[in-house]
Formats: C-alpha cells, structure tokens, sequence
C-alpha cells in the first residue's frame, strides 16, 4: 500500500507542481543550482489534488496537534491551504506575510490571533526552513504559542533540520524528497542513473553541479 508521501509525490510530479531536470538544472534565487522546482500554489487548480492535499493537512494536524486552537499560512504558497484546514476545522484562521505592509499598521500577521493561543503554521515547501522560521517568529513576537508546522513538502536538507531543532519548532511534512525520487523512479519521470547526482544535490545543494 503506497503511503501519503508517496501518493502526493506522484500527484505533485503528475500536474507539474514539481519538476526534476538534473541534466538541466534550475538556478534558485540563491543562485545554487537545483534539479528540482516546485510551486505547489498549482495545487489549487486541480480539484482532487487540493481537496487530497487539504483532508491530509486536517488529518496531520488531528492525530499530531489535536490541541491546536489556530491556524496560520505562511505566504504566498500556504494562505489558500492554511484557510480550507482551518475551515475544515473550523478554528480561526489567520495568514503570515513574508514583509510588512508597506502601509497602515505594518503588519506581518493578516487576521486576528490571540495572546497565548496554541498555533499550528502550514507551509507549502520547506528548503533551508529560514523563510519558514520567520513566520514562526511573527506568530510568537504575536504572544502565541507555535505548537508545529506542517508542511505539504521537505527537500530534507541537513541544514533544515538543523534550524528547526535549534528553533525549538517541530515539523510535520505531508511528502519529501525521498519520496518524490522513488515515485519518479516508479512512473518513469527519471531513470536509475540520476538517482545519484540527485541525492548529492540534497546532501549539498549549495556546492552541486550536475553531472554530464
């Protein structure tokens, strides 16, 4: 029986959310090179996946953080997912922007969350987990208590762990990288020859080069 991670694997692979090109790798921002791209906001366009991804979110969320008072998006990538959850749940619901309004009150945080509620933030993708991290300072700066994060998507870098653990953050991800290999494995997306740079670039995304 295939598991969540292996089944949205594939669904994320199916639509194009993500894409594997080792031999002709993407430049991130960063400017490291990367096999990899993803944008899971194509989630929300294709009904079975969103409504997958969304009974999944819901179900993490029960059997991990049943506690959980509130739930939090972190922008741009989680705001739609973060508000069906919570609607399922039905808890408050508020989002968390990357930068300040450039207006008004200056705010981090779109919505009404109280002091000393018990949170849970969805992300979308987690990479080196900093952009994620910041969203969870903003919820605590808010005097609310973040209780976890969960995540449709990890790379799984080292360095990720590593920040949520020095964060004091726990993490939940619906799928990762490993997963994502073995499903592209499995429906023909790669063959058994990428398989090694593309675990080299998740050991050490910054120094990779793809192999020729």
């Amino acid at each position: 029986m295939k598991t969540v991670a292996h089944l949205l694997a594939e669904k994320l692979l199916k639509i194009n959310a993500i894409k594997l090109q080792p031999a002709n790798p993407f430049v991130w921002a960063s400017g490291w090179n990367s096999p990899i791209y993803t944008d899971n906001r194509l989630t929300l366009s294709y009904p079975d996946v969103r409504t997958f991804i969304k009974t999944e979110l819901t179900r993490a969320i029960m059997e991990t953080y049943p506690e959980a008072e509130a739930i939090a998006g972190v922008a741009t990538g989680a705001i739609a997912q973060g508000a069906l959850v919570a609607d399922t749940l039905n808890l408050p619901y508020a989002y968390i922007r990357s930068t300040p309004k450039d207006h008004g009150l200056e705010n981090l945080i779109e919505g009404d969350l109280r002091m000393g509620q018990k949170v849970v933030i969805i992300e979308d993708l987690v990479s080196t987990g900093k952009s994620s991290l910041k969203a969870v300072e903003a919820v605590r700066k808010a005097g609310c208590e973040v209780i976890g994060m969960v995540a449709l998507f990890t790379y799984g870098f080292p360095v990720a762990q590593a920040n949520f653990e020095q964060a004091g953050v726990n993490l939940t991800t619906l799928s990762n990288y490993n997963a994502l290999l073995e499903a592209a494995l499995e429906t023909n997306y790669i063959t058994h020859s990428y398989i090694a740079t593309l675990e080299q670039w998740r050991t050490d995304p910054a120094n990779w080069t793809p192999s020729r």
